[in-house]
């Protein structure tokens, strides 16, 4: 494992503990000496983890499209900052550059990216381990989706193995790892 991306929210949410838990994210995977890529910007919970790498001197990737950083959320200090044109580019660019997916709390945006991630491992088109963050149970309505989905019959147990999900950062990490 060289690289990791790291989906999550572009606020900070309500609880202080989605934010500890992305720096602590951040700074563990400097730590391991993995580098850090992400969408780019510096709000919410993607500059928190961002700059808790950087803290560590990590290496961080953002990528970003153009309208976004237009809007000046886009992260300046950087190891890099890859500018796109769409969120599709930006989504398949951080794929490019990754080992591994590990989605933390967020929003649409971060569904969006999980999902997308899981469906390239599901079709074969990428071979990524997925890790689901599941801090003081944010995710556990979507994880029992899923269980009920696959007891349904609308996702193979193979396909639902795909995402490994745990409420420990550390462990989580240790999981993708391998």
């Amino acid at each position: 494992m060289t690289a990791i991306t790291v989906f999550c929210g572009s606020s900070e949410g309500v609880d202080p503990i989605f934010a500890e838990t992305a720096g602590r994210v951040g700074r563990e995977i400097a730590r391991r000496g993995w580098t850090l890529v992400y969408g780019g910007g510096s709000a919410g919970l993607l500059g928190v983890r961002a700059d808790a790498a950087l803290a560590e001197c990590g290496t961080v990737i953002g990528v970003i499209p153009r309208f976004l950083y237009e809007w000046e959320v886009g992260h300046d200090d950087l190891t890099e900052l890859e500018i796109v044109e769409t969120l599709t580019e930006r989504k398949v660019r951080m794929g490019e550059l990754a080992d591994a997916f590990l989605s933390l709390p967020g929003g649409i945006g971060t569904m969006d990216e999980l999902f997308e991630a899981l469906s390239w491992a599901q079709l074969g088109l990428e071979e990524k381990p997925n890790g689901l963050l599941n801090v003081r149970g944010y995710y556990d309505d979507l994880v029992a989706f899923l269980d009920r989905a696959t007891a349904s019959g609308f996702i193979k147990a193979k396909h639902r193995s795909l995402l490994h999900v745990s409420s420990d950062p550390v462990e989580l990490l240790d999981r993708l790892g391998k």
